[in-house]
């Protein structure tokens, strides 16, 4: 059976964390390993994650629950370091405040991943995600959408997949870790690195075709807009070239106009 290593990166985390861990704890699949990488948090979010832990194994379901908290270099280096503890066949990082879209979400990647019939495990599994506010309501449609096929090529139209909804194989996302020079952009830059070595591999990307992910509205990302902006338009300059990078956000700049008219 497929087994399914989420990560959730802490710092000073306690009042967001509690639904996160939540719905994980909930999960119906089976074998289910939950890694905590906290950057030494003095607000009660360690405290949090460790009765968490003891309701996990009180549970005996399968799910594994790991804590590491120390300080570190930034979200992105906890990121590499959760990235290196994960032992499942998949990972997907899943922020403190966002949340996993319902008890069966696990389960469906795992089918997915198991339903290939070709004799090679997908590359990634990714979905949809859903935009929800601080106490979990339902919000909008996150406005770009997963296509059916996908490719490293896709996401010189914006980040198509939240990365809270992309599942990628351990063992090819190992070898591509952060890039931590990044510190709001680096997860966009680290998918297209994942969905390009899968090309190399002539490994597929499949669909889930359902909502894998309910994403807090103010995240790191919303919070510091204008920086990551500026960190995304070096991502795809430097996987699209400058021409291709100008031209596409002329293109993202009159569609938002048309939109707003």
């Amino acid at each position: 059976m497929t087994r399914i290593t989420i990560v959730t990166i802490t710092y000073q985390a306690a009042k967001v964390l509690q639904p996160t861990l939540d719905s994980v704890l909930c999960q119906h699949h089976e074998w289910v390993e939950h890694i905590i990488v906290d950057g030494a948090s003095t607000d009660g979010t360690v405290e949090m994650a460790k009765a968490y832990k003891q309701q996990s194994d009180a549970m005996g379901n399968g799910h594994e629950v790991r804590l590491l908290s120390e300080p570190d270099n930034g979200l992105y280096d906890a990121m590499n370091k959760g990235l290196q503890m994960a032992t499942g066949d998949y990972v997907c990082f899943l922020n403190a405040g966002d949340r996993l879209a319902d008890e069966e979400t696990l389960a469906r990647v795992a089918e997915v991943a198991e339903a290939y019939s070709d004799g090679v495990s997908p590359a990634v599994v990714y979905g949809d995600t859903d935009i929800i506010d601080a106490e979990g309501r339902f919000l909008r449609h996150r406005r770009l959408a997963p296509p059916e096929v996908l490719s490293w090529r896709s996401f010189k139209h914006g980040m198509l997949v939240c990365h809270q909804a992309f599942y990628a194989h351990t063992q090819q996302a190992r070898q591509v870790p952060y890039d931590t020079r990044y510190h709001f952009s680096a997860d966009v830059d680290w998918c297209i690195r994942v969905m390009k070595k899968a090309e190399e591999g002539k490994e597929p990307l499949c669909n889930a075709g359902k909502v894998l992910a309910l994403y807090l509205e103010e995240g790191q990302t919303t919070l510091h807009h204008k920086e990551s902006l500026k960190e995304r338009f070096d991502v795809m300059r430097r996987h699209y070239g400058l021409c291709t990078t100008v031209a596409m956000h002329v293109w993202f700049v009159i569609r938002r106009m048309v939109r707003g008219s």
